[in-house]
């Protein structure tokens, strides 16, 4: 698994676990839903900048967002 899929699985889940949707997200950090979808789904590589806003905005720090993630569907 590379590190854009960690991104998304980690993502994903921290999103989840605070029950807050794309569009929350989306709100929280700045970015449109649409890109978060896109982050989600390993569809796009964020950027650092990018990384920092979505970590600020699920209040974690960045590195765990492309932690090697436990599981993955994308796999």
């Amino acid at each position: 698994m590379d590190l854009r899929e960690n991104l998304a699985l980690n993502l994903r889940q921290a999103r989840n676990s605070r029950h807050m949707t794309q569009e929350e997200l989306a709100e929280r950090s700045g970015l449109s839903a649409r890109y978060i979808g896109a982050i989600e789904r390993a569809d796009v590589s964020a950027s650092v900048t990018v990384l920092g806003r979505i970590a600020d905005a699920l209040g974690m720090e960045p590195e765990a967002l492309i932690r090697k993630a436990k599981s993955s569907h994308l796999e």
